[in-house]
């Protein structure tokens, strides 16, 4: 795969978070935060965002959003299939909620 690829990659997947996390905040701002593992000033940020600045930030080459797949506790929960799936979504909600949230420093 080209570089050129990857970062086309990259570009889709930030607008496509940037336009989803505004969808949420704005239709359920605190579900948002809780989803997207961000505080309340970056939940304003991005709900102030214009269209213009969500696509300039989405053509970064730098991907905006952040994985909890640091966890693996987390990631395995998530990705079990030996249990009910909603008992382990479960205790993976139980678990992010006790995860800090992103700040703007």
């Amino acid at each position: 795969m080209k570089a050129a690829d990857i970062y086309g990659d990259i570009k889709e997947v930030n607008l496509a978070y940037l336009m989803l996390a505004q969808h949420l905040i704005r239709s359920d701002r605190e579900g948002a935060i809780f989803r997207l593992g961000i505080s309340e000033e970056i939940a304003d940020i991005l709900d102030s965002l214009t269209p213009g600045q969500v696509l300039k930030m989405a053509s970064s080459d730098m991907l905006i959003c952040s994985f909890r797949f640091d966890d693996t506790l987390l990631l395995n929960l998530l990705a079990n299939h030996e249990r009910e799936r909603g008992v382990g979504h479960v205790h993976a909600a139980i678990l992010a909620t006790g995860k800090p949230v992103e700040s703007v420093v």
